[in-house]
């Protein structure tokens, strides 16, 4: 079995398909590559193209009139983007950028289409799939509504670092955590700090360390 067949068998997409219908759906998808900072997609083009994360990570984002980022997910591998404007037929909602050298499978939009006639299994996969994206937005204005920006910055590092030090996803900038956090940079360093000097984090050069997970947890549920 293939690399590609063998991802698209574990892809919440295509969830319960037989061997012979992965097959027939791997006839469509093609490859696509980006370097770190290269541009995937822009908010407001045109939508022809759904995309699967294969290795890598891509960060979707919205820019103010300003200039000033708002990222709203960071998609990692086995995971899709660019959705919601594939399946509306409108305008991508938001712009895409590679985090690192990045590998994409994609398929066409008419392709979509056609898996979606002829596998109904796939119809029940989408709805759970954007689902979960609703899901994930309600929960991000609830943090950028609610949370004080120690807490935001304090779930961004116990979704991004887990139980150990940051690797398990991208590597991410402070610029980045407050792009996700809503803030400035200044701010996000400021909330690391105070962190580190409550024992829940260590900063060491560029890794951060999670030295108390539980402690982590508090500064989420209550930072509101």
């Amino acid at each position: 079995m293939t690399v590609q067949l063998d991802f698209l068998k574990n892809v919440l997409y295509f969830s319960g398909l037989d061997l012979a219908e992965i097959e027939s759906i791997d006839k469509l998808v093609f490859e696509k590559s980006a370097e770190r900072g290269e541009m995937v997609l822009l908010e407001g083009e045109s939508a022809t193209d759904l995309y699967f994360v294969a290795s890598g990570a891509v960060k979707v984002f919205k820019t103010s009139a300003e200039g000033k980022e708002q990222i709203l997910s960071i998609v990692r591998p086995g995971e899709s983007f660019n959705d919601v404007s594939i399946f509306d037929g409108g305008p991508n909602p938001a712009s895409a950028r590679a985090m690192g050298p990045v590998l994409l499978y994609g398929i066409k939009k008419n392709d979509i289409e056609a898996i979606l006639r002829n596998h109904p299994r796939v119809v029940l996969n989408v709805i759970n799939v954007l689902a979960s994206r609703v899901r994930h937005l309600v929960s991000l204005v609830e943090d950028l509504s609610f949370k004080h920006v120690i807490g935001r910055v304090a779930k961004i590092l116990f979704e991004q670092v887990g139980g150990g030090q940051m690797g398990r996803g991208p590597r991410l900038t402070q610029q980045e955590m407050a792009a996700m956090a809503g803030t400035a940079r200044e701010v996000v360093g400021r909330s690391l700090k105070a962190l580190e000097e409550e024992g829940a984090i260590k900063v060491d050069r560029n890794r951060i360390v999670i030295t108390d997970k539980e402690a982590l947890k508090r500064v989420m549920e209550v930072s509101s």
